[in-house]
């Protein structure tokens, strides 16, 4: 029904769908954090930052890595790379759509 590239692109728009999340993205692009001080960043509770890292994780967005009682987060480049691939070419064709205007009975 839906194309492979449709379906991981809503899989991994609905990642990006909370404030925390892209703050978490924007601070793992500037380099790897481990949770701790994720959690100092974000005006947020441990568990909620841990359960928008499992989020970013599942969509692919982040990997992790365990470090004894810590776990290393990073940015999947790879994944950005990915994402970036498959939306552009949408975006390029919807703005090339035709404009809805007043005559065209579109509102």
């Amino acid at each position: 029904m839906y194309r492979d590239d449709e379906t991981r692109i809503a899989e991994m728009a609905r990642a990006l769908g909370h404030p925390a999340r892209i703050t978490i993205l924007r601070a793992l692009a500037g380099q790897a954090c481990v949770c701790g001080e994720l959690v100092d960043a974000l005006p947020l509770a441990q568990s909620t930052v841990s359960q928008h890292l499992r989020t970013l994780r599942e969509a692919g967005w982040i990997q992790g890595t365990v470090d004894g009682p810590r776990t290393c987060y990073c940015l999947d480049v790879e994944a950005v790379r990915r994402f970036r691939s498959l939306l552009e070419p949408m975006l390029e064709e919807w703005a090339g759509a035709p404009c809805c205007s007043g005559d065209s009975g579109c509102v």
